[in-house]
């Protein structure tokens, strides 16, 4: 299965999950899995957020930022993987002055 995200709509939100500024993204979803490509404006977040039934894993394409997980910032660029497993909580920063660009996979465990 291909999934081509320059087919699917593209959702700006404001604040996501209690973040700041601006994330767009084009999300592929059955009911197990989203897909997400998102682009985070700079200086703009995704708030602090808890996975209780699934996991999340960010590739980061392009640009850098840090994520926010078990307490600690962690700085990412492009090429890193951040997973956050089930049960955890975390919030992905873009405190970089460009966009930064990102897959998220998020699986839900039933």
């Amino acid at each position: 299965m291909i999934i081509d995200f320059a087919k699917i709509e593209e959702i700006t939100y404001t604040a996501l999950k209690g973040g700041e500024g601006t994330v767009k993204s084009r999300t592929f979803a059955d009911d197990n899995n989203r897909i997400i490509l998102g682009r985070l404006a700079p200086g703009s977040s995704i708030g602090l957020h808890r996975h209780e039934d699934s996991s999340e894993m960010i590739a980061i394409v392009k640009g850098r930022g840090k994520v926010l997980f078990a307490g600690e910032y962690e700085p990412v660029k492009e090429g890193d993987v951040h997973y956050c497993p089930q049960g955890f909580e975390h919030s992905l920063i873009n405190d970089g002055a460009d966009e930064l660009v990102y897959f998220a996979m998020v699986p839900r465990h039933c």
